[in-house]
């Protein structure tokens, strides 16, 4: 049972590093509110469980092709900056008391998916830790010990996903209207830093 929760505090460990998908994460919470927060990561955990399964099928090494890498990189860009300016164009309108906009949960989902399905860090980040994990249970346990240790992950994953969902969505009741504009527009900048930092990465794989 040790072994499960370490592999629990694992997920957890992947999941709270701040990147693109937290900083959504902040800002659907504060705008919308726990749900459209929440959805945001489950978008994400969505696109990390393909990747886990794609490290236990062996096609990892299609996606880390240098043209795919590229095409990744870029497109991760582009969503990202679009996000971050969509964020600081809507942060004017948000106010404390204001009633939270009817946004689309499906829309949070996939941003959240699209953030994290479209960084190549991703595909290194899941190669490396889960491929190590893959390697050493295959050879010392059964397959159901990975499933278990896989579910064990994931618990991680979306504990962290639930905090990040009641905190951001609890800064809107607790904040004044300046601050939550203040904080939405930082997630902006915050968002449109990454995506600049991934065009970078993809236009010199793409000019290299």
């Amino acid at each position: 049972m040790s072994v499960f929760f370490s592999y629990i505090l694992l997920g957890l460990s992947l999941a709270i590093p701040i990147g693109p998908v937290n900083a959504a994460q902040l800002d659907k919470g504060m705008k919308n509110g726990f749900f459209h927060s929440w959805f945001v990561g489950l978008g994400a955990v969505t696109a990390d469980g393909i990747y886990m399964l794609a490290v236990y099928l062996g096609m990892v090494h299609i996606v880390d092709t240098p043209f795919i890498k590229t095409f990744l990189w870029l497109f991760g860009a582009f969503v990202l900056i679009y996000t971050g300016i969509e964020s600081m164009a809507s942060s004017s309108k948000l106010k404390a008391n204001d009633k939270r906009q009817a946004e689309p949960l499906h829309k949070s989902f996939i941003t959240g998916f699209l953030m994290s399905i479209s960084n190549p860090l991703t595909i290194l980040f899941w190669l490396g830790i889960y491929g190590s994990v893959l390697a050493k249970t295959v050879a010392t346990n059964s397959t159901n010990q990975l499933i278990l240790y896989s579910i064990a992950i994931f618990i991680g994953l979306l504990t962290w996903d639930l905090f990040m969902a009641t905190a951001s969505s609890g800064f809107r009741r607790v904040l004044k209207g300046n601050t939550l504009t203040f904080l939405s527009r930082l997630s902006g900048i915050s968002l449109i830093g990454f995506g600049i930092y991934f065009g970078y990465e993809g236009f010199k794989l793409l000019l290299g």
